[in-house]
Order: C-alpha cells, then sequence, then structure tokens
C-alpha cells in the first residue's frame, strides 16, 4: 500500500514522501532510497524498486529533496529557483531528518530501528555521507554511485564564482537548470570535513554492496572501483553489471522490468537480507 504525505524540516524545506508496505508490521526493516541529481521519488525504477522491496517484507520510503526543483507536479521540474539553490549540505541534513523521524516515530511515520539506505548517483554520495552517523542503519547500498562530489573543472569553477551560477541541461526535459555559487561554495567549505566521501565509506564497517554499470558514462565504473578500494573489505561487496550504463537501462517513463536492473534487484535484496542484523 502507498501513502503520499509531506515532511516539514522547516519553513523552506517540504519533503515531499511516499512510503510502501505494512507500516504496522513489527520489526520490518526499513528501506530509505535516495534520488540523485536531476532525480526524483517518482522517476523511472524508484516506485517499481519500492513496490519489490514492499514484497520482500520491508517497509520502504521514498522523498523528494525539498530543493530537488519537483513541485506539485511529480514528475516535471517546476520548482527551478529552489533547485538553484540546493547544497550537499542541505540533503546530508534532510536524510539525517528523516531517518531521526523514524527513529522516534514522529512526523507521520512508524517508529523503525533497523534501516537501509540504498542511494543511486549523487544520492549514493548523500547515503554514505549519512548512515555511519546512525548505529541503527544496518546496510548501505550504492548504485551507479559517485566517489567525489567536486566534479567541476577550474576553468568552470572561475566562471561560476564570476556568474555567481552555473547552468546545467536536462537532457530528458531539455530545460537549463541553474545552480548558485553556493552549491559550490558547500563544496569548497566542507570537502575535507563533513562531505568527505572517502572518510565516510572508510569509517562504515558495516555490510556496505556497491553496485555500477560497466558502460556508465555519466559516474564511470572507475568510482565504484574507488569506492571500494576505500571500504572495509571485510563487509563489502562490488557488483558490476555488464552491458549497461548508469540507470541500468531504466528510463522514465518506466516501461518495464530488464534483465539488467533485475539483477541490481536480486543482488540487492540478497546481500541487505544476509547481513540483516
Amino acid at each position: 500500500m502507498r501513502k503520499d504525505f509531506v515532511l516539514l524540516k522547516d519553513d523552506t524545506e517540504r519533503i515531499s514522501v511516499s512510503t510502501f508496505g505494512n507500516s504496522n508490521q513489527s520489526g520490518s526493516p526499513c528501506i530509505i532510497l535516495v534520488h540523485g541529481f536531476k532525480g526524483f521519488k517518482d522517476w523511472g525504477f524508484f516506485p517499481y524498486t519500492a513496490e519489490y522491496f514492499s514484497k520482500q517484507g520491508f517497509f520502504v520510503l521514498t522523498f523528494n529533496f525539498s530543493h530537488n526543483g519537483i513541485g506539485s507536479n511529480e514528475t516535471e521540474f517546476t520548482e527551478l529557483d529552489l533547485f538553484a539553490k540546493n547544497t550537499f549540505s542541505r540533503e546530508v541534513s534532510e536524510l539525517e531528518f528523516i531517518i531521526q523521524s523514524l527513529l522516534s516515530g514522529k512526523s507521520g511515520l512508524p517508529q523503525k530501528t533497523n534501516i537501509i539506505l540504498i542511494g543511486h548517483s549523487r544520492g549514493g554520495a548523500i547515503a554514505a555521507l549519512t548512515a555511519g552517523k546512525f548505529n541503527e542503519v544496518s546496510c548501505l547500498v550504492l548504485w551507479a554511485s559517485v566517489c567525489k562530489l567536486d566534479r567541476y573543472t577550474n576553468r568552470q569553477k572561475t566562471e561560476w564564482k564570476k556568474d555567481g551560477k552555473i547552468d546545467v541541461l536536462n537532457t530528458r526535459t531539455k530545460q537549463i537548470l541553474s545552480l548558485n555559487v553556493s552549491l559550490l561554495e558547500d563544496i569548497e567549505k566542507n570537502s575535507s570535513g563533513s562531505l568527505n566521501i572517502q572518510n565516510s565509506v572508510a569509517s562504515f564497517h558495516k555490510p556496505l554492496l556497491i553496485v555500477h554499470g560497466d558502460q556508465d558514462v555519466t559516474v564511470p565504473v572507475k568510482e565504484a572501483y574507488q569506492l571500494f578500494d576505500w571500504a572495509d573489505k571485510s563487509s563489502t561487496s562490488i557488483c558490476i553489471i555488464e552491458g549497461t550504463g548508469h540507470t541500468f537501462h531504466v528510463q522514465h517513463p518506466f516501461e518495464g522490468l530488464n534483465d539488467k536492473f533485475e539483477r541490481v534487484l536480486e543482488k540487492t535484496n540478497n546481500f541487505i537480507k544476509k547481513n540483516l542484523n
């Protein structure tokens, strides 16, 4: 059963949430799905993934970061002013808020004390940066995850600071989306501290699964190997899916399961169930 509602973190942070499964099922672990850059909770494989894991006995939560650009139209970027103001630190803070709400059973969420994070692309980085802060996060899964947040050339940074913004193309909608310089300032201020992915992955000594397509041109597969190199090998597995790219042969709108993404789901499900506390 799907339930949609909004979490209010503060006046500017309205987090749209969808939950799947039986919230009253005692002891059922909660999976949180974390979308990436230009992603959203109703994109492509996310609703199918949530239904899939709810049928496996999990309570599943998907959500939109408050500044991901999606508003009342759940599949189109209409809040471009908020998108421009987004930062990585804001996303980490919002994921922390969701986890804290689950742990306390507040904000309309059931109380859950066993939490699994699955993050895709940039959402993988946000999940990795957050996971180690909570003892209740028992497992971390990274799908096509970036290993670094600073993905910009020196020339781009110079122009970004000069103009106060940088423009990016949404290839699906052909929209030009702007990012304010506050995002770059967030990277430069916190790259060695709260936004250091290497430190977060290296200090996470719980089950970690890294899944990546070997033909990913958005986030090259070498980033998966870098994450694995940093990780605790005693609790980490890596799975490279051959012949597929960044979204594992899935597009938006979702047109059905394929063998590449089916393998991603099966590998993830088996890994989580094997390592459940």
